[in-house]
């Protein structure tokens, strides 16, 4: 346990995944946001991965499931255990956002309302990204098991709605969409273009392009280079800065070299969290090439919300933000 404070018996209980200061991924910023907002209403707890110690959200509870670099079967069995040990015994509500970690708490849920929040298909997402098949199929099993378990299902788009009753054969009485949302008091309009770029140490006299991606063959990163190179025969001056990390960055990196982009594509790696609102301030236009699975794209709305445009793929729910504005 990490926050002090006496046991409570009602409340809500989040079981999520990593802890987002450490791990600014979608689902991490989402969990971390929900329970925050949760709190103001509500006795809220937030059971995580690698939540350090001695950490604290103001008004959540906070319970260290289980360190993130333990081996498979150790973690799952370190995850149990810090869940029995949470602090609201007996909460009014629990809400599952991960499969991986709902799988080793099924038999120790309370007889309460268990709700999932469907951020994404596992198993779909490892197959596209060329995983063993072994493994794609125990994914999608354990998928299987924790939302046979569940009585409500909460998606952002109705893409996801679809793959959640298509392919995990969820009827769709139990899907609903909740939108995703984003920070307005965080991702606004506070800056010139040329004061984000001095910030940052960006180019002033450059159009420039900016993509927040995890770098994994679905973002489709690779597409973006090959347009980019197409644009640079038009628009010589364009510089493409790309936030984020991944296993495909090296195969990126050569592929920035064999297109001879080396001027015009910069690998960021991973952005302060202090330096994202900046980053698309400081962009002419945000660009999201995902090619599969994009379940909402809070990226989207953070990047307009900063008063950027967006470009993006047809893919997954981001139609479904930017069709109102541009159903081009």
């Amino acid at each position: 346990m990490i926050s002090a404070g006496s046991p409570r018996s009602a409340g809500v209980v989040n079981v999520g995944s990593g802890w987002f200061p450490d791990n600014p991924g979608g689902i991490e910023r989402y969990v971390y946001d929900l329970a925050r907002h949760l709190a103001d209403a509500d006795a809220v707890e937030l059971c995580g991965v690698g939540i350090p110690e001695g950490a604290t959200l103001p008004g959540v509870k906070l319970t260290n499931l289980c360190d993130p670099e333990q081996s498979f079967i150790p973690r799952l069995w370190t995850a149990r255990q810090g869940f029995l040990d949470r602090q609201i015994t007996q909460p009014e509500a629990v809400n599952l956002h991960f499969a991986l970690y709902g799988f080793p708490i099924l038999r120790d849920l309370p007889d309460v309302p268990i709700t999932c929040t469907f951020h994404g298909p596992w198993a779909l997402e490892s197959q596209l990204e060329k995983s063993s098949q072994l493994g794609v199929r125990f994914k999608g099993w354990i998928e299987g098991r924790v939302y046979q378990r569940c009585d409500r299902f909460i998606v952002l788009s109705q893409a996801f709605g679809e793959i959640l009753h298509q392919h995990y054969g969820v009827s769709r009485e139990k899907i609903h969409k909740i939108p995703g949302g984003v920070d307005t008091q965080r991702f606004q309009m506070n800056l010139s273009r040329g004061q984000a770029r001095e910030v940052l140490g960006w180019p002033l006299d450059r159009q420039i392009l900016f993509t927040p991606r995890r770098l994994v063959r679905r973002m489709g990163v690779d597409n973006l280079l090959q347009a980019i190179a197409a644009v640079k025969a038009k628009v010589p001056d364009v510089w493409l800065a790309i936030a984020g990390k991944g296993p495909q960055r090296a195969e990126l990196e050569a592929q920035v070299t064999e297109l001879g982009l080396q001027d015009t594509v910069k690998f960021l790696g991973f952005l302060p969290e202090a330096q994202l609102p900046m980053a698309y301030q400081a962009a002419d236009l945000t660009v999201i090439p995902s090619q599969a699975l994009e379940g909402f794209g809070l990226v989207v709305l953070e990047s307009l919300a900063s008063g950027t445009p967006v470009l993006c793929t047809p893919v997954g729910g981001m139609p479904e933000i930017i069709q109102g504005f541009s159903p081009g």
